[in-house]
């Protein structure tokens, strides 16, 4: 049964459907889970799903589903070139106190730096210089 839902899958245009499934099936798919991230990681050529499979399980259980957080992350961040998807993940994956811990946060967390570089390049830039 697995293997054929994979094989289903892989025809998934844009990764909606693999996102559809990782939401409805949350609870019984972590052992799908690696295929699962793989799957959207070659399919989402925008980010989209890649950023909402992150923000949902980090909702559902974070510590559960904590191995496949940064891989979902880090493909939705190669994916979204133009912004438009990782921006939502810093409040949801990072809380909403985020802003008031960023000069941590982007010394110990290389998604969050690189996330937050791309939505905030002047801050970026500012909280580097006043590092030095």
């Amino acid at each position: 049964m697995m293997n054929q839902i994979l094989k289903n899958l892989e025809n998934d245009p844009d990764g909606m459907a693999t996102y559809e499934y990782i939401v409805n099936n949350c609870e019984t798919c972590a052992d799908m889970m690696p295929d699962l991230v793989e799957n959207l990681k070659r399919v989402d050529m925008s980010g989209q799903f890649l950023a909402s499979s992150a923000r949902f399980l980090a909702a559902v259980d974070r510590e559960k589903f904590s191995p496949w957080l940064s891989p979902l992350i880090e493909g939705a961040i190669s994916k979204d070139r133009e912004r438009r998807y990782i921006g939502s993940l810093l409040e949801a994956i990072w809380g909403v106190d985020y802003k008031s811990r960023v000069a941590e946060l982007q010394e110990t967390d290389d998604n969050f730096r690189r996330i937050y570089k791309r939505i905030f390049p002047a801050e970026s830039n500012d909280s580097i210089q006043h590092s030095i």
